[in-house]
């Protein structure tokens, strides 16, 4: 049997990561940088789960969010 409690730890702390980046976002425009880089953690974590769970869907939807995410913080 495969150990996949390191998967299924990175999936909560992807997922913790995602509720605060929503949090900074509904904090107001003030908080974007960090609703921005929050986002792109998270959103990074879940492409590190998703390729551990060889879900195409799920690496074609992170890896998008990624790249948009990262020209955000770029530009910002």
């Amino acid at each position: 049997m495969r150990n996949d409690r390191p998967v299924w730890l990175l999936k909560w702390a992807a997922s913790i990561t995602v509720v605060i980046a929503v949090l900074f976002r509904s904090a107001g425009e003030e908080y974007h940088t960090f609703d921005l880089w929050f986002s792109l953690i998270g959103t990074t974590l879940w492409l590190t789960v998703s390729i551990a769970w060889k879900d195409r869907a799920l690496i074609l939807l992170n890896v998008t969010m990624a790249l948009f995410l990262l020209k955000g913080v770029i530009y910002t």
